[in-house]
């Protein structure tokens, strides 16, 4: 089948969006003719963010079985949303990632018309796809869930488990039992016991576009813990870095805070390995799950995230690792002392991790009940 794949960012751009549709194409191409459209390559007529107006793709979806839609994308989620007016025989699946809210005047007026024609589009959708029904349950369009139920279906991101592992899973060939014995005591011995400062990581963008991320509190709750044998990691990139590390510097904690820039393939694979926790502390309804909250944990690290719809049905609070109140930088403190602090807990989290992302996040997965949507 030929697939339109519609969507609102593409890497090189790092964010979730765009990678999970990256990763979308790479699992339909196994078996479909794909084509991605976003912003870069639609040569829009008008462009803001991650907002882009381009009609002439109207008159380019016309050769696709199915349009897989990634919503939001406004400026052109309209443009879909016309074209599926006249072509009721084109299927169209949408993959809602999030609600969006603006407390800009400038930005609600922009976002208007894909608010207007949301329901209806939605509406018009064969297929909802959604990372967690918690999500929707619990969101903007909880409505329509409540009127269609059966068109929405609940698909996790998913994970190359043979890439994203703990270190300690880059072993000699089975059978060499000595040397398997051998990785893992130095393996629990490096990451648990022997380390002259435990390692704090937060992996996201670092633009404004991501200001929800809530590094800012991350960097005060660092700031106050007691013990002070830790680093914080930050990887990512943006314009709001200066910002972050002038607070830092502000709350006499610069020497410990490092920014990493963005990190990619290997590195960010090693970065992962390497923590201690990973903490997504983001402050509002505009994260929706967190990519790397798998990643971590594929890699046996354990998380801390914010207590958010979507998010929270990742993993199990006291498990894996613990949710915090949004916004909440005292119960942020108070998690990454219990967690930094408590040596045997933190393995046992490592561990649970690991075996939560082998039941629940492996690529195969996702690329099981992606291709079950096209029949």
């Amino acid at each position: 089948m030929k697939i339109a794949q519609v969507v609102c960012a593409f890497p090189p751009y790092a964010g979730g969006i765009g990678n999970s549709a990256y990763t979308i194409s790479q699992l339909l191409a196994t078996r479909h003719e794909v084509t991605n459209f976003y912003p870069d390559n639609l040569k829009p007529w008008l462009k803001y963010g991650h907002s882009a107006f381009a009609p002439q793709l109207l008159f380019k979806l016309g050769r696709f079985d199915y349009i897989y839609l990634h919503y939001p994308f406004f400026g052109t989620a309209e443009i879909v949303w016309l074209f599926k007016i006249f072509n009721k025989k084109t299927k169209l699946i949408v993959h809602y990632h999030m609600d969006v809210s603006f407390d800009k005047p400038f930005l609600k007026l922009l976002s208007l018309p894909s608010r207007l024609i949301r329901a209806n589009l939605l509406k018009r959708a064969d297929i909802i796809v959604s990372a967690s029904l918690d999500y929707i349950k619990n969101g903007q369009i909880k409505n329509i869930y409540q009127k269609y139920p059966d068109k929405f279906q609940e698909i996790p991101f998913g994970l190359d488990l043979n890439r994203f592992k703990p270190d300690i899973l880059k072993t000699e060939p089975a059978g060499k039992l000595m040397t398997q014995i051998k990785k893992v005591i130095d393996f629990v011995t490096t990451k648990f016991i022997k380390k002259d400062k435990l390692t704090i990581l937060f992996v996201g963008g670092l633009d404004r576009a991501h200001y929800f991320k809530g590094v800012n509190n991350l960097i005060k709750a660092a700031s106050e813990l007691a013990n002070k044998d830790w680093v914080l990691k930050i990887a990512g990139e943006g314009e709001l870095e200066l910002e972050y590390r002038a607070l830092a510097a502000d709350l006499e904690i610069g020497t410990q805070v490092k920014f990493c820039g963005k990190l990619g393939g290997e590195e960010l694979i090693k970065t992962f390995q390497s923590a201690d926790v990973l903490v997504l502390p983001s402050i509002n309804r505009n994260e929706a799950f967190g990519l790397v909250l798998i990643e971590a944990m594929a890699c046996g690290t354990p998380v801390i995230a914010s207590n958010l719809p979507g998010v929270r049905s990742v993993f199990t609070d006291g498990q894996e690792g613990f949710l915090i109140e949004p916004d909440n930088v005292a119960d942020l403190k108070n998690k990454l002392e219990l967690i930094l602090r408590d040596n045997d807990g933190r393995q046992k989290m490592s561990q649970a991790a690991r075996r939560l992302a082998e039941e629940k996040y492996g690529l195969e997965l996702m690329k099981e009940k992606i291709l079950n949507l096209f029949g």
